[in-house]
């Protein structure tokens, strides 16, 4: 019995740890069997084995691809069997994917967010028609609306007048519109309600002084 003691200084490393031991020295095994059909028929129920411990996979897309691709790399690429699929490569497991593009159009004023720079792309451009006088104040209450959420503070009409002109190239200007923008107390999200509900408890408390 002592013989057949195995100490974990001794065994290979686990190279997909989730699939356990047992099913790397099945992949092992297949490996150094020297008949070719019997080498694939083992690689089949191996394959057979591995679906069974991940049922919650049985529906996504190329199931049975990722299935082989961890095959030969569980047997470290050394696996000569019959796949339905193209064989991985130690290079492309090495391979890094490529870097994904953020979209960070304007980090100068990220609390305006990149839709409302995507707006005053759209609408920059436009003839001037009523429209567009309409979309820009509406744009440029958003980015006021915006300013105050990130700052919670007042912020003048000029500022935001400057952040448009500058975020749209210069293609819009409202500093000469004849319409101001909203009140900052209407853009803050909540503050006429939490005016309302003081108004309402002091009116409350008083009544009950009256009736006591």
């Amino acid at each position: 019995m002592t013989n057949a003691l195995e100490y974990n200084s001794e065994r290979s490393k686990l190279i997909i740890p989730e699939y356990g031991r047992h099913l790397q020295k099945m992949v092992e095994h297949a490996v150094s069997i020297e008949d070719d059909k019997e080498r694939n028929k083992v690689a089949q129920s191996i394959i057979s084995v591995m679906g069974n411990m991940n049922p919650h996979l049985r529906d996504v897309p190329d199931f049975q691809h990722k299935l082989w691709d961890q095959l030969f790399i569980i047997s470290d690429f050394k696996l000569d069997v019959d796949s339905p699929f193209p064989k991985p490569t130690p290079e492309m497991l090495a391979e890094r994917p490529e870097g994904l593009d953020y979209p960070e159009n304007n980090p100068k004023y990220r609390f305006y967010g990149n839709n409302i720079k995507k707006m005053i792309d759209e609408v920059k451009d436009w003839e001037e028609s009523d429209l567009k006088e309409a979309l820009v104040l509406s744009i440029a209450n958003h980015m006021k609306k915006s300013y105050l959420n990130w700052n919670r503070d007042t912020v003048d009409d000029k500022v935001i007048f400057d952040h448009l002109k500058e975020l749209s190239n210069g293609k819009l200007n409202l500093k000469n519109a004849d319409e101001d923008l909203s009140e900052a107390s209407d853009l803050i999200r909540g503050g006429g309600k939490k005016k309302y509900s003081k108004s309402n408890k002091k009116s409350g408390r008083k009544g009950g002084r009256k009736r006591h």
